[in-house]
């Protein structure tokens, strides 16, 4: 049995940094591709960014584009979202994924994390 765990998420104020990560077990992470995805209180979940399995490639939503940054460590089975000049409008719960394509639509993945809350007061 596959399991994610995302860390890394807490209340910061504007402007400040997280580093989340997503650590895997039970299966090899590198058979997939990662990705973040977030959901707000009342809102849909949402896309943040995907990673290709060699790392090479890499996919965001336009909102975060320059602020955040997706990595992967195959060698450690961890995934990671690092988190820039957060806006209180990024506070979500964020959840890691893994499936095989790296695609925007939360149905085309297979395995997903229990998310870690991240809360930017202004």
């Amino acid at each position: 049995q596959v399991l994610l765990v995302e860390s890394g998420g807490g209340l910061v104020q504007a402007g400040d940094s997280l580093r989340l990560s997503c650590a895997a077990s039970g299966r090899t992470l590198s058979n997939y591709v990662m990705a973040w995805f977030r959901q707000a209180p009342g809102k849909e979940r949402e896309f943040v960014a995907a990673i290709d399995r060699s790392g090479s490639s890499t996919y965001y939503v336009n909102s975060v584009k320059g602020r955040f940054t997706i990595s992967r460590d195959n060698a450690k089975n961890t995934g990671y979202l690092e988190t820039h000049s957060l806006r209180p409008e990024d506070t979500a719960v964020y959840y890691c994924a893994a499936g095989r394509g790296a695609t925007p639509s939360p149905d085309e993945y297979l395995l997903w994390g229990q998310g870690t809350q991240v809360t930017v007061s202004s």
